[in-house]
This record gives structure tokens, C-alpha cells and sequence, in this order.
């Protein structure tokens, strides 16, 4: 028998199993509890609940420690691709390169779209959010594609987690060329899987797109730092909603709504438009002064995340992708020399330290994303096109784990208690 938490309530001790995983804090195992005592657990946000059993991604918080299957985020960012980063969320391990290659002909053999799903976008207004469109489109794919909707069928499951990595990025540029009038730009199978997205983004059918190869690097390398980040909102969305059995393209489509909030993927164009607001390096005391004044609504955007209480091991790959970037296309943007600024001050600056207020991943993408030529209605869609190979690979995990129910959160109810009904006349 191992290690137990003991509970004493309604006179009655009760022991429960404390469970380890390969890294990371302990669980207690309250699955009999309600069945035990009559209580259930209070956890708004699920802060200190472990909702599932998962292999995928590890985060310490604490130490600033973001693993993919065991490999270290900066490792990844580094040396490998987002097609080896995507084989090894989906496979557990890194591919040999025959399987590399045949992965990454799989993906560009599937990225073209349902030639009726064009007419689909002519529904939307013009000036629609990408993200209002992503949602609508990927939602639409089990009507185009329901020959791998089984989830039963392990070859299913296999299919249509391909096609909508494969699918993303023809879905997200589709969007942004409705926004800005421009025909849609076909896939281009010779190109890799980021700089295929670009020419359908940015190419035009009137002249060859020359993409900068320091610009594909850094598209990939954002791709790979966005690729799963474990059980966030928008995850815990596509679990929960495939934990009611429904298709995994309406699981993917559940997840891009929960990600367009301003607190999950929105976070970046929050801290680029801070940036911009902010203006020169000599405004940052200002603002900072007014970030630690309880009393004055601005808050600092891109700073402090959920589970990092360090330096987001993501944003350090960000910083150096950006000098990359800038120098590859000969930028000078003074919101740059406010980022390098503001984040030198807070790291230095006690209040922000005892706080634990670390720059994030937020605080280098927007900058990133601006240099590029993307529109701020862009990022968004650029971290579901990214995420979405994370959300497949967990919602596989969970479709195969046994012990996997119907998500079901329980409530502390604080309504009015039973009453009866008065008719209309008599109130």
C-alpha cells in the first residue's frame, strides 16, 4: 500500500490513494469520494485538479519547464520542425527520417479543402474575425469529410487528425484572404508545411511569393512553441467535449472558440497593442508606475501566465526569433526597443519580482507576427493553426484511455432552495 491522504469529516476517517506520475506534484485519488463522504471538491478553474491521466506535455511552473514528450520546448524550437514536432505530440517519439518523410507527404497530401467549402466563406461578411470564420469552417468539416467520424475506428481517428492538421492552414488563410479580397491561393505541395501556409497567406496568382527563409524559420519555430501547452482552457474544451463522443472536427471547432478569448489566445495582441500604446522608451516609468497602482485599471499585458511562476522558457526562444526576424528583413520597429526596455525594468524592478511577474510568450509573438505582415485579427487563428495539432493528439489520448468518462463538474449551488409555485395573480 502506498502513501494515502487521510480525510476526517462526519466522524469517519477516510484514507485516499496518492498517486505519482513519471515527473511533477502527486495526485490524491478522490474518484470514491462523493460516494464516500456525500461531499464533492470546491476548485473554481480547476486550479489544483487533475482532470486527466496524459503523456503528452509536462509543465513545472516553478522552474520554467515546458516538455514535449519529454524534450525540453527550447531543444525542439531549436533543432526540430513543426512536421517532427507534430509526428512526435502524435506518436510519442521522434520519427527516423523514413517516417518523417512519409508523415510530412501524408500532411501535404490532405491540405487541400472541399471545393463547396469556398461558397461557405461567401457567407460570412467581409470584415468577419478569422476567428468567427475558422470556427464556422472547421465545424463545417464532419459535413464535407464524415468518412473518418468513427471515433471507434483507430484508422478514423488517424485520418481526420491528419486532415485537420493538414487542413488548418489552407482553413486560416482562406480566412484572411476573404477579409482582404484577394483569390484564394491553392496549396502548393513542393513547399513545406510553413511555407505553404505563407504563399496561400501572402502569394498572389499574378506573381511568384518569394518567401525569406529566415521568416519560415521563425513562422515554424512559433508553430512548434505553440504546439501543446497541456491542459489550458481551450484543451480542456476539446476534452470536454469529446468526452460526450462527439466528432473530432466539432472537438477542434469547440476548441477555437474557447481559445479566441482575450485571456487565452488573445493575449498577444493585447501586449502588442500595449507595446504601441506605451510608444517610446522614455513612457515605460509612466506605465509602470501606473501597472502597481491598484487603482488604475492598466495592467501590463504579456507578463505573468497562469502555471509559469519563472521565466516562460517559451519567451526566451521568442526574444532571440525576433532579433532574427528584424535582422532578415531589415526592420526597425521602436515597439522592439520598448519590449527589450519594459522587460529589462520589470525583471529588475522588486515589486514585479516578488510577484513573479516573468515576461511570456505573449509579450515577443505579437512583434513577431506585426514584422511579418500579419493583421492583429491574424494571431489568433495563427496559435489555433498551431495548437491544433496539440488538441488532436490529446483528444486521441483520451478517446483510448479506458478510464476516460463524460465530463461531468459538479457544483457548490447557492440559489434558492425548494419552493412552490405561485400563480401569476397571486404574486
Amino acid at each position: 500500500m502506498g502513501e494515502q491522504a487521510k480525510l476526517s469529516v462526519g466522524g469517519k476517517d477516510i484514507a485516499y490513494p496518492v498517486l505519482s506520475g513519471s515527473i511533477g506534484p502527486d495526485v490524491v485519488d478522490i474518484r470514491k469520494l462523493y460516494g464516500d463522504t456525500g461531499l464533492f471538491t470546491y476548485d473554481p478553474g480547476f486550479t489544483s485538479t487533475a482532470a486527466c491521466e496524459s503523456a503528452i506535455t509536462f509543465i513545472d511552473g516553478e522552474e520554467g519547464v515546458l516538455l514535449h514528450r519529454g524534450y525540453p520546448i527550447g531543444q525542439l524550437a531549436e533543432h526540430s520542425s513543426f512536421m517532427e514536432t507534430c509526428y512526435l505530440l502524435l506518436n510519442g517519439e521522434l520519427p527516423g527520417k523514413d517516417e518523417l518523410t512519409s508523415f510530412t507527404t501524408t500532411i501535404s497530401r490532405h491540405t487541400m479543402v472541399h471545393e463547396q467549402l469556398r461558397q461557405l466563406y461567401q457567407g460570412f461578411r467581409r470584415d468577419a474575425h478569422p476567428m468567427a470564420i475558422m470556427c464556422g469552417v472547421v465545424g463545417a468539416l464532419s459535413a464535407f469529410y464524415h468518412d473518418s467520424t468513427d471515433i471507434a475506428d483507430p484508422e478514423h481517428r488517424k485520418i481526420s487528425s491528419h486532415r485537420l492538421i493538414a487542413k488548418m492552414p489552407t482553413i486560416a488563410a482562406m480566412a484572411y484572404k476573404y477579409s482582404v479580397g484577394q483569390p484564394f491561393m491553392h496549396p502548393d505541395n513542393s513547399l513545406s508545411y510553413t511555407g505553404n501556409f505563407m504563399q496561400m497567406t501572402f502569394g498572389v496568382p499574378a506573381e511568384k511569393y518569394e518567401l525569406h527563409p529566415a521568416v519560415e524559420k521563425a513562422m515554424d519555430r512559433i508553430f512548434i512553441l505553440h504546439a501543446d501547452h497541456e491542459q489550458n482552457a481551450s484543451t480542456s474544451t476539446v476534452r470536454l467535449a469529446g468526452s460526450s463522443g462527439a466528432n473530432p472536427f466539432a472537438c477542434i471547432a469547440a476548441g477555437i472558440a474557447c481559445l479566441w478569448g482575450p485571456a487565452h489566445g488573445g493575449a498577444n495582441e493585447a501586449a502588442l497593442n500595449m507595446l504601441r500604446e506605451i510608444g517610446t522608451v522614455d513612457r515605460i516609468p509612466h506605465y509602470i508606475e501606473r501597472a502597481k497602482d491598484k487603482n488604475d485599471p492598466f495592467r501590463l499585458m504579456g507578463f505573468g501566465h497562469r502555471v509559469y511562476k519563472n521565466y516562460d522558457p517559451r519567451a526566451a526562444v521568442m526574444q532571440k526569433t525576433v532579433r532574427e526576424v528584424f535582422d532578415a528583413l531589415k526592420v526597425k520597429d521602436p515597439v522592439f526597443d520598448v519590449a527589450l526596455e519594459l522587460e529589462h525594468m520589470a525583471l529588475n524592478d522588486p515589486y514585479f519580482i516578488d510577484k513573479k511577474l516573468f515576461p511570456n510568450v505573449d509579450f515577443y509573438s505579437g512583434i513577431i507576427l506585426s514584422a511579418i505582415g500579419f493583421p492583429t485579427t491574424m494571431f489568433t487563428a495563427l496559435f489555433a493553426l498551431a495548437r491544433t495539432v496539440g488538441w488532436v493528439a490529446q483528444w486521441n489520448e483520451m478517446i483510448s484511455d479506458p478510464y476516460q468518462k463524460i465530463g461531468r463538474p459538479r457544483q457548490l449551488y447557492t440559489g434558492a432552495p425548494e419552493r412552490d409555485y405561485v400563480p401569476v395573480a397571486k404574486r
